[in-house]
């Protein structure tokens, strides 16, 4: 099969529609006590896209204690080109190596991305998921599809179903502190969005974003310096 990052934009689409019958949305876990590691997923460019940084960081749940960190970096020789629906074909050929070079495999990999609350429910987080075989969750900063009734109410915990264009639900807008805008959760792969939100909000214990996201992000910036 062709490098991901060598395919053309329909080709991309192609594989997602292909791919997304192999979406598991069942997670192999009864409730999140079972989960004992989560990893965080980054991946960063340097300046003119020279070079790609990805940055693992695995923790374990629910203390948030750093188990492990890896930084991967790569001489970037072909980019797929920027675009939101098709993120996973730009930062999934840096990823993956990175994941390789993990000691202690993660029970559930957190990615900076969507799940299924994507067009074609292929969201980085689902890609990820379904080519290493592990249970994904998206935690997306922003909306990238779907539509929500209204933002939930200030507090942390609060939440509003995330809908697809036919009325699905496909994620969550989710609180995970007081008074600070919320974020876009969904399902990636062997997850559902019950156990997600119960998850993400655990990994939460101060800042808006979850600790493995915001760890992996800071370990790929202070390596690019």
């Amino acid at each position: 099969m062709k490098k991901i990052s060598r395919l053309n934009i329909e080709q991309a689409i192609k594989l997602q529609e292909k791919l997304k019958e192999e979406i598991i949305l069942q997670a192999p876990f009864s409730s999140s006590e079972e989960i004992k590691t989560i990893a965080g997923s980054d991946l960063h460019f340097s300046l003119g896209d020279k070079f790609a940084y990805a940055g693992i960081v695995v923790l374990s749940f629910p203390e948030m204690e750093i188990l492990e960190s890896v930084v991967l970096k790569r001489k970037v020789s072909k980019l797929f080109p920027y675009l939101a629906s098709l993120l996973s074909f730009r930062e999934i050929p840096y990823l993956i190596p990175a994941f390789k070079k993990l000691k202690i495999e993660p029970d559930v990999i957190f990615c900076d991305g969507q799940g299924i609350a994507h067009p074609r429910k292929m969201g980085l987080a689902t890609h990820l998921g379904i080519i290493l075989d592990k249970p994904t969750v998206g935690c997306a900063k922003s909306l990238l599809y779907g539509r929500y009734e209204k933002m939930p109410e200030s507090f942390k915990g609060s939440y509003n179903y995330l809908k697809g264009m036919k009325g699905e639900i496909i994620g969550a807008v989710l609180r995970t502190k007081d008074n600070v805008r919320p974020v876009f959760v969904s399902p990636g792969h062997k997850m559902n969005l019950k156990l997600a939100i119960e998850i993400v909000l655990k990994c939460c214990p101060q800042y808006r974003l979850p600790e493995p996201l915001r760890y992996a992000h800071q370990v790929t910036r202070i390596t690019a310096r």
